[in-house]
């Protein structure tokens, strides 16, 4: 599109010539016709509505998009907002041409006749791509919405941060996933964050950053739509927590920790560093007692013993962890395998402390019993909660924030829309219990609604509307397998039970710690990922950590 930005500039600075800008955009629609015919959502499927832009975070390959001028790709094509570098430039086009009054940005329509009814799936964790990976796509056309283009495999995120794993061990493509996505002319995968819902429309509104600084923004028609955006970690409101601390639950944050971790080491080294300021860089905190905060402590303890005193020996008597819980560790675990974590994390060095953070300092946190915490990695994991977009959704709600559903995973008093993960939970009328937010709750939860879908487009109740009559089946039933982590060293925990009061099998030890890798392995969706885990374990048994790099 170089004749589009030669364009550009000469509209940019003219002072006020109608007929220049005219000719302009003859010639930018008559370049611009002939690269609309590639397989794009904006090829003859979308239409245009009103523009809103606003400040907002960073996807930088869409910067090209806010290079171009208002430029139409198609009858139906994407329309952009020119920039005008002086001010009297702006005016003077604007009162040329009233065309250009009312810019527009792009929608994907909704389905016609004859076409196949149109899947939109809000998210791309747990239950999203278990529910994509299992859609009939001969049925469906899928449309994939995130701002992520991958799932991540959250148990196996500690053993990142500290080199057991490599980062694309636990990371797995959507389009791999569901490859509809990447090779069908009418399933697309739109890197964006939903910020809204119209379920009478039945449009998704969407956004995603243009040059870093402004929002793109458009809006997705969907016959059937699957909300599964998942949750948000919980701060409780604590002062300071999203500046100075990390939380664990994608990749960047894994990274992030690991850059952290070897920096602190790194610096501690350097002459001149006081012995005060070396205990606090090198003092990992964490905040939160459950699976992950138990799990990172055990890999971090791991590391320490394991790598941290053979290639750090000048620092490695200054390096600690300690583990922070307003409660017990473990909760939800029997109470036997509660006492084995703390006896095994005591004994390799993690410091148990009970304790309520009042505030986040950038060097230290303070509790509520007035005691300061000074830390140079603070690393947070006290739960989830209802995200941004959730609480902004005018739907029904559950317990605790969530979308409420009902025993078919459908949104309660609203047509076509379905919720699953860590977002849902069951209506108070419906008379089930709140699910954990786990992750097999979220595939169990997956797998029932493609098939429920699968079963509902074979019998033509896949387009808007048309499901009223068919039979929907049983009604989903979650059954609780049991709970399993890992503490370090070669040792895990696993519970059998069925609910936390439940009588099952428990165990804990070398024999835990296998079947826990054994079992994570099986349920890494692609065989490469599984040849990738496998192999960075056994590197990592005889070879050590690969923690060269920052």
């Amino acid at each position: 599109m170089a004749l589009a930005r030669i364009a550009r500039n000469g509209c940019q600075q003219s002072g006020g010539a109608t007929g220049r800008y005219a000719r302009i955009r003859d010639m930018i629609r008559e370049e611009s016709s002939s690269v609309s015919k590639s397989h794009s959502p904006f090829n003859g499927s979308f239409t245009a509505f009103q523009q809103h832009v606003k400040p907002r975070s960073n996807l930088p390959f869409f910067s090209s998009i806010g290079r171009f001028p208002a430029a139409s790709f198609g009858s139906r094509g994407l329309r952009m907002t020119p920039h005008y570098e002086y001010a009297h430039a702006q005016a003077a086009v604007e009162e040329s041409d009233s065309e250009y009054e009312n810019l527009k940005y792009p929608t994907l329509e909704a389905t016609k006749p004859g076409e196949k009814p149109r899947v939109v799936v809000i998210g791309s964790g747990w239950a999203a791509c278990r529910f994509l990976k299992g859609l009939n796509t001969k049925l469906y056309d899928v449309v994939c919405i995130s701002p992520r283009n991958h799932m991540v495999f959250t148990p196996l995120l500690a053993s990142t941060c500290v080199g057991t794993l490599e980062f694309r061990s636990v990371a797995e493509p959507v389009s791999q996933i569901q490859t509809a996505l990447a090779k069908d002319p009418n399933s697309y995968f739109f890197l964006a964050s939903c910020n809204g819902l119209d379920t009478d429309k039945r449009e998704v509104f969407c956004e995603t950053a243009v040059d870093g600084e402004e929002t793109y923004q458009f809006k997705v028609a969907y016959d059937k739509l699957v909300i599964a955006s998942g949750a948000e970690p919980l701060t409780f409101g604590i002062k300071g927590v999203h500046e100075h601390a990390f939380f664990l639950r994608e990749v960047s944050h894994a990274q992030e920790i690991r850059k952290r971790l070897l920096l602190n080491l790194m610096l501690s080294e350097n002459p001149g560093m006081s012995e005060e300021e070396k205990e606090r860089l090198l003092h990992c905190v964490v905040i939160g007692g459950g699976p992950t905060g138990v799990e990172f402590s055990g890999e971090l303890s791991d590391f320490i013993m394991r790598d941290v005193r053979q290639r750090y020996a000048h620092v490695k008597n200054y390096i600690k962890v300690t583990l922070i819980e307003a409660n017990e560790i473990l909760s939800s675990f029997d109470v036997g395998l509660r006492q084995y974590a703390t006896k095994h994390l005591t004994k390799c060095g993690v410091r148990l402390v009970r304790g309520v953070v009042k505030e986040v300092h950038p060097n230290k946190i303070v509790l509520s019993d007035g005691s300061d915490v000074p830390y140079g990695l603070l690393v947070w994991s006290t739960g989830v909660g209802p995200s941004e977009f959730v609480n902004s959704l005018s739907l029904p709600k559950a317990l605790g924030g969530r979308i409420g559903i009902d025993e078919w995973l459908r949104v309660s008093s609203v047509e076509d829309v379905f919720a699953i993960g860590d977002c849902a939970g069951f209506v108070e009328g419906v008379g089930r219990p709140v699910l954990p937010a786990l992750a097999q709750v979220a595939e169990r939860q997956g797998k029932y609604l493609v098939e429920l879908f699968n079963r509902m487009g074979k019998e033509g109740g896949g387009k808007a509307s048309f499901g009223k009559d068919v039979p929907l089946g049983d009604p989903f039933v979650y059954k609780h397998l049991g709970s399993m982590a890992s503490v370090g060293r070669y040792k895990a925990l696993v519970d059998l039970r069925q609910s936390k009061d439940a009588k099952g099998l428990s165990l804990a030890g070398f024999l835990s710690w296998f079947i826990w890798r054994s079992a994570y392995l099986t349920r890494v969706i692609s065989w490469r990922n599984r040849f990738y885990v496998a192999i960075n374990w056994a590197t990592t048994l005889v070879f050590g950590r690969d923690n060269s790099r920052i």
